[in-house]
């Protein structure tokens, strides 16, 4: 189950971040755009947003619980290496802790929010 630790793994995960950073970024940056768009011609964005292919939102949060909890798993073989003092690097074991930390973390602020909903909805009067 432990994977062997190479050097590589901390930069892997930094440039991982940077990565989802730039693409969170100009994401941002399409829905302004988008958002400008719509506010200026409203009738042609319902047409973009049906050619767009549609994602089942039970696959992306099952993707993204995936997600976390790999990087909550590689969090906890790194620590163990280093424990068992294969590896050096303190500063990749705890950028791995993070990571684990944040995303665990959103993932309960997730939750939260769909159980808040879910509730709102069957407050509601029928």
């Amino acid at each position: 189950m432990t994977s062997p630790v190479n050097g590589a793994g901390g930069a892997m995960g930094v440039d991982r971040v940077m990565a989802l950073r730039s693409q969170i970024l100009e994401r941002n940056a399409a829905l302004q755009r988008a958002n400008n768009a719509a506010g200026a011609a409203a009738p042609a964005a319902p047409a973009q947003t049906q050619d767009a292919k549609a994602t089942d939102f039970a696959d992306t949060l099952a993707d993204a619980l995936k997600s976390v909890n790999e990087s909550q798993a590689k969090a906890g073989d790194l620590s163990a290496a280093y424990e068992r003092g294969e590896t050096t690097d303190i500063a990749k074991v705890m950028l791995a802790r993070q990571q684990a930390s944040v995303g665990f973390e959103a993932t309960l602020q997730v939750r939260n929010k769909l159980l808040s909903a879910y509730k709102d909805i069957m407050n509601m009067p029928v």
